[in-house]
């Protein structure tokens, strides 16, 4: 059953998507704000099938860290769910993202319209140069990035593995960080379609104010979020301890 409601939640998600994709179409010449509605239709109606469906319901916490102004919000990725489900809660979101997306056929095109940021990540350092001066053109205009530090999706329990571009647009922005930690993986996991039931909790962080170097930058947003995200991991294992069958053997939920 859980395999069938799996496959079933996946097939009307892509639909959904096509669907909506199709029924905007004449929004895409009226500005980002429209198009970013239809982001957030599009994941209010993903998590309203995620519920229906799967039986997972969604929780966000810390929403009072989140400023009305502009800002850097730092999240741990470990599914496709928190690239929609920050919309729902980010005010004029900006994604970094890897510019391959940009080729996917009418997805691509709602990116561009929507003002989202691609890298191009073959270009090293000159795609670190392009990212900051665009980041410091996006955060006067008051909006809020969005960025993976991982850079990819990374299964429970993984190893650390942030990327020092984080640090590079925090230090020469000066923009305040919100750490975010989560725990979707646990329950939509990287790769594969099975969709666990329970309650995937999505938590803003208390923010880091600017002035830190480099290092003591990322030494803090590591623990901020690992500790975090463990300790909601954690959580969920605690009310279903199947799900500590989703984890790598070798994985552990101790402070970074």
């Amino acid at each position: 059953m859980l395999w069938v409601r799996s496959v079933t939640f996946t097939l009307l998600f892509y639909l959904n998507l096509i669907r909506l994709m199709l029924l905007a179409l004449p929004c895409l010449g009226q500005g980002r704000d429209k198009t970013q509605d239809f982001a957030r239709r599009w994941a209010r109606s993903s998590i309203w099938l995620l519920d229906k469906i799967c039986s997972i319901k969604v929780e966000f916490r810390g929403l009072a860290n989140l400023p009305s102004g502009p800002c850097l919000v730092a999240s741990k990725h470990e599914s496709t769910f928190e690239t929609f489900a920050l919309t729902l809660q980010i005010r004029d979101f900006t994604f970094v993202f890897k510019k391959e997306l940009l080729s996917l056929p009418l997805f691509g095109l709602y990116l561009k319209a929507a003002e989202q940021f691609a890298i191009d990540r073959m270009r090293g350092g000159q795609a670190l140069a392009a990212i900051t001066r665009d980041a410091c053109k996006i955060l006067s205009e008051g909006r809020q990035i969005i960025y993976f530090p991982e850079g990819t999706r990374r299964p429970v329990g993984a190893p650390t593995a942030f990327r020092s571009g984080i640090a590079h647009i925090y230090v020469t922005t000066g923009a305040v960080c919100i750490p975010v930690a989560l725990n979707s993986g646990l329950f939509w996991p990287r790769a594969g379609v099975l969709r666990r039931p329970g309650t995937i909790v999505i938590s803003f962080l208390p923010p880091i104010m600017p002035g830190l170097d480099k290092g003591a930058f990322m030494q803090l947003l590591k623990q901020r979020i690992e500790t975090a995200s463990a300790e909601l991991v954690a959580e969920a294992i605690a009310r279903d301890p199947a799900l500590g069958a989703c984890l790598p053997r070798a994985a552990t939920l101790q402070t970074p």
